[in-house]
C-alpha cells in the first residue's frame, strides 16, 4: 500500500469537503447501519462494474469498516491512474475522530448473513 494512499480521517474529511467523492465499499447492511453523510455506496465486489461513474481527474476517498477493503480499492484505482485514497483505520477511525456520520459503525461478525 502506498503511504500516500492511506490518509487519516481528518485529511479525508478535508478532501470530501473540497468535493472528493466518498465511496463506501462495505456490504449493504453495514452501509445502512451507518455511513459518512453523502457517501456513495458501491459494494467492494461491484467496484469494477461501477468505476465508470467515478471521475479520474479529482481525488476519491474510499472507506470501509477498518480500512482493509478500502485500501485494496485505493490501490487498484491508484494503479489505474486515479488520485485514490483510503481512510486509515476506516469508518471506525472516522467515528473515533469525532467526525460526522449518519448512524453507527457495526461489527461485521454481528451482522446477519446477507
Amino acid at each position: 500500500m502506498s503511504e500516500t494512499r492511506q490518509i487519516d480521517p481528518k485529511r479525508a474529511a478535508e478532501l470530501i469537503e473540497q468535493g472528493a467523492p466518498a465511496i463506501d465499499v462495505r456490504d449493504s447492511d453495514e452501509y445502512e447501519a451507518g455511513h459518512i453523510d453523502g457517501a456513495r455506496h458501491v459494494p467492494f465486489d461491484r467496484l469494477t462494474a461501477e468505476s465508470a461513474g467515478i471521475e479520474q481527474n479529482r481525488p476519491v476517498v474510499f472507506y470501509c469498516r477498518s480500512g482493509d477493503r478500502s485500501a485494496t480499492a485505493a490501490d487498484a484505482f491508484g494503479e489505474s491512474g486515479f488520485d485514490a485514497h483510503s481512510i486509515d483505520g476506516g469508518l471506525m477511525a472516522w467515528e473515533e475522530a469525532g467526525l460526522p456520520m449518519e448512524g453507527t459503525v457495526v461489527e461485521r461478525a454481528n451482522l446477519p448473513p446477507a
